[in-house]
C-alpha cells in the first residue's frame, strides 16, 4: 500500500538506522521488565507476536495495558511464568487468565494511569506501540488510540513502535515525534476493526429511556456494548448533540450525517467530537482520517472531571453489573471474579455532575444468566467492587424505566430501584428491604402491588404559552410531590375535591393514588420537569368499583394552572385509558358550586354525560360510546 497525502514516501531511507524487525526490536527486552502494549484496535500484533516467541527466554515480564482488541497469545496458563498480565481494564482477550488467579487486575480510574506513569509509581521499561508513517516533518501520529499510548511513550525507557501505513491519521493531540521513538518496525496489515454488537429487544428499551432524558444541544459520553449502541440509536432526531467521550464507534457516522451531532452548542471544543480512541470498522477509520471534525487527545484531557464538567448539559451514560437498593453500583466485577475494570466512568459521572444541566446515568439490563438473576440487588454479591458510590449515582435506568436518585432517601431510593427491577424480582426485593430496614414497616403491603406502566401511559400537553406539562402513572415515589401538591392548593380546591376541609391528605387517599395496577386502579399525574426530577401540578385517577365495569374518577389541578386546560387533558387521557382496559364507564361526585368540574363533565369529557343532583352534590355517570 502506498503512503497516503501527507505521508514522508521515505521515511525508511531517512530513519534507516532506528528501522529493525519485530524480531530484532523485541531482542531488546530483558527478563524482568515491566512492558506497556498498545490499546485497543491499535494493539500492535506482529510486534506482541514477536514478543511471544521470546517467552522461554524471559521471565518475570509484567505485562501492562488497557483494553485490547485481537488476539493475547500471552494469556496462557503456559506462558503466565514468563509474562505477568496487569490488566488496567480487562477486555475478553484476557479475562479467562485474571478469574483464574494466573494474571492481575489493577483498578484505577483511566484519569489517573498517566500520573501512574510519570510519577514513577508504575514505571515502564519498555513500550510497544503502533504509529502512522512519519509526516515530512517527522510527526507520526498515533491514529485510533491515544489515550493512554501517548502517557507511556513519553515515559517508557524503550518505545517500539509498528509503523503502519493503514492506521488513520487524527486530528487533535495525536501526534508524537519520530525521535521520541527508539525502534521503527514497518507493517502493513489491516488495523483491527470491531463488529457492532447485537441489540437486544432490552437494550433498545433502555436506549429510549435514556434517549429521553438527552436535549437538543447536550454533550453525551458513551461506552461500548449493546446498550450503549441501542441509545446511539434513538438519538437520529436529536439536534446540536456535541460529544466529548473516551471512545467512540461507527454510530457516530449515521448520527453525524443525519445532523444530529453538529457540537455547535459546545461550551468547550465547540464544533468538535473529541475523544481518545475509537473502536470499530475500516468505514469508520477511513472516515476519521484527516478529518478536521475530529480531535484526538490524551487521557489527561478527555477524561479530567473538571474540563467534562466545563460543558453544559453534559450527558455521560455508563453501564453496571448491579445497583445495590441504595445506589451503590459495581461495574468491574462479578462478586469476586474480576470482569472488566473501573475505566472512565467516575471519570465521567462526576464530570456530569459538575456540569451545568448535566446528568450522570447508569444503565444496565435489569437481569442477567438469560432472566435468571437480578441485577437490581438488595446487597451487592460478596466481594463485588462499589465503582460508584451511592453518594454520587443519579439516574439508573433499566427496561422498565428510570429511576432518579439523587438527594433521595434510603427509601425513596429502594422503592423506585424496585420500580425497575424485572417484575418477577419486585417481591423478593421489597421483602428483603423491609427485612434491611430500607422501607418503613407499614409499606409491606406493597407487595406485589409495584408495577410498571405501559409506554401508552405517557403523554403531553402544550399550553398557549409553550409550557409542556406531561402526564405520566404516580409511582411509589412520588408521595413526597402528592404531599406537596395537597399543601400547596386552596381551601376552596381541596373542599371542592374531597368535600371536607381537611387539613391533611388521609394516608388512605394516599394509598390509592400510590398503589395502583394500572387496569383497575389507575393514577396519572402532571408534571413539569425541574431540578429535583419532576414538579406535580396536577393529579388524577379511577378505581374500579366492585361488582361493576364502572369505574369511579377524581381528579385535582394546582390553582396556579387552573382553566388552562390541565383539567380536561387529565380526564380524557384517563377516559382513553379506561376504555383500553375494557371499562364501561365512569362515575364521579361534583358540589354543586363547583361549576368549573362540571363544566368539564358536561362538555368537555367526550363521553354521553348523565347526572342528578342529591343533596348539593351532582352524581355524574360518564358512558364510553
Amino acid at each position: 500500500m502506498s503512503p497516503k497525502r501527507g505521508f514522508d514516501e521515505h521515511w525508511r531511507e531517512r530513519y534507516a538506522d532506528m528501522v529493525v524487525s519485530a524480531d530484532q526490536a523485541v531482542s531488546r527486552v530483558r527478563p524482568g521488565q515491566r512492558i506497556f502494549i498498545g490499546t485497543g484496535c491499535a494493539h500492535p500484533q506482529e510486534l506482541v507476536r514477536a514478543l511471544v516467541a521470546r517467552g522461554p527466554e524471559l521471565g518475570d515480564n509484567e505485562l501492562v495495558h488497557l483494553l485490547t482488541e485481537g488476539e493475547a497469545p500471552y494469556a496462557t496458563r503456559e506462558l503466565s511464568r514468563f509474562f505477568r498480565i496487569n490488566s488496567l481494564f480487562i477486555g475478553e482477550n484476557v479475562r479467562p487468565l485474571i478469574q483464574q488467579g494466573l494474571g492481575d487486575y489493577t483498578p484505577v480510574p483511566l484519569s489517573e494511569i498517566p500520573r501512574l506513569f510519570a510519577s514513577g509509581r508504575l514505571p515502564l521499561d519498555v513500550a510497544l506501540v503502533q504509529v502512522t508513517p512519519p509526516d515530512d516533518n517527522g510527526w507520526c501520529s498515533l491514529g485510533i488510540s491515544v489515550d493512554i499510548v501517548m502517557s507511556a511513550v513519553q515515559n517508557a525507557g524503550l518505545v517500539v513502535a509498528e509503523v503502519n501505513p493503514h492506521m488513520p491519521r487524527t486530528r487533535g493531540n495525536s501526534l508524537v515525534s519520530v525521535h521520541d521513538l527508539d525502534l521503527l518496525v514497518p507493517v502493513d496489515c489491516p488495523v483491527l476493526e470491531v463488529a457492532p454488537p447485537r441489540v437486544s429487544e432490552e437494550a433498545r428499551r433502555i436506549g429510549e429511556h435514556v434517549a429521553a432524558l438527552i436535549e437538543d444541544g447536550s454533550t453525551i459520553e458513551v461506552g461500548i456494548g449493546e446498550v450503549p449502541q441501542a441509545v446511539l440509536e434513538h438519538l437520529r432526531d436529536k439536534r446540536d448533540l456535541g460529544v466529548h467521550t473516551e471512545m467512540f464507534t461507527d454510530s457516530i457516522i449515521e448520527l453525524i450525517e443525519s445532523g444530529a451531532v453538529t457540537g455547535a452548542r459546545k461550551t468547550i471544543d465547540r464544533g468538535k467530537v473529541v475523544a481518545s480512541f475509537c473502536m470499530g470498522s475500516r468505514r469508520l477509520y477511513d472516515y476519521i482520517d484527516d478529518n478536521p471534525l475530529f480531535s484526538f487527545h490524551p487521557t489527561e484531557y478527555v477524561n479530567d472531571t473538571f474540563v467534562i464538567g466545563k460543558l453544559e448539559r453534559m450527558v455521560a451514560v455508563n453501564t453496571a453489573l448491579e445497583v445495590d437498593l441504595t445506589g451503590q453500583v459495581c461495574a468491574d466485577s462479578l462478586g469476586t471474579r474480576f470482569y472488566s475494570g473501573i475505566g472512565g466512568r467516575n471519570d465521567f459521572n462526576l464530570g456530569a455532575i459538575r456540569s451545568r444541566g448535566g446528568k450522570a446515568i447508569t444503565a444496565l439490563v435489569s437481569t442477567a444468566e438469560e432472566g435468571r438473576v437480578s441485577r437490581i440487588v438488595a446487597q451487592l454479591s460478596p466481594g463485588a467492587g462499589v465503582v460508584t458510590t451511592r453518594g454520587d449515582v443519579h439516574y439508573v435506568v433499566t427496561e422498565y424505566g428510570v429511576a432518579y436518585l439523587y438527594g433521595k432517601s434510603i427509601q425513596e431510593r429502594a422503592l423506585s430501584l424496585i420500580g425497575v427491577a424485572h417484575p418477577r424480582f419486585r417481591a423478593q426485593l421489597l421483602h428483603r428491604a423491609l427485612e434491611c430496614g430500607y422501607v418503613r414497616p407499614e409499606l409491606a403491603d406493597l407487595e406485589g402491588r409495584i408495577h410498571n406502566p405501559p409506554p401508552a401511559l405517557r403523554a403531553v400537553l402544550l399550553l398557549d404559552d409553550g409550557t409542556a406539562v406531561t402526564f405520566r402513572p404516580v409511582h411509589p415515589t412520588d408521595e413526597p410531590r402528592i404531599k406537596e401538591l395537597f399543601y400547596s392548593l386552596s381551601q376552596q380546591s381541596v373542599f371542592y375535591r374531597w368535600m371536607s376541609n381537611l387539613k391533611r391528605l388521609p394516608e388512605q387517599e394516599l394509598r390509592s393514588h400510590l398503589l395502583v395496577d394500572h387496569r383497575s386502579q389507575v393514577a396519572l399525574a402532571g408534571v413539569l420537569p425541574a431540578a429535583h426530577g419532576d414538579e406535580i401540578i396536577a393529579v388524577g385517577g379511577y378505581f374500579l368499583q366492585e361488582g361493576s365495569n364502572r369505574a369511579e374518577v377524581a381528579l385535582v389541578v394546582r390553582d396556579d394552572w387552573q382553566s388552562r386546560g390541565i383539567g380536561t387533558f387529565l380526564l380524557r387521557q384517563l377516559v382513553q385509558l379506561a376504555r383500553r382496559n375494557g371499562i364501561a364507564g365512569f362515575s364521579a361526585e361534583v358540589l354543586r358550586q363547583n361549576q368549573a368540574m362540571q363544566k368539564v363533565f358536561n362538555e368537555k369529557s367526550g363521553c354521553r354525560a348523565s347526572s342528578h343532583l342529591e343533596e348539593g352534590v351532582w352524581c355524574y355517570l360518564l358512558d364510553f360510546d
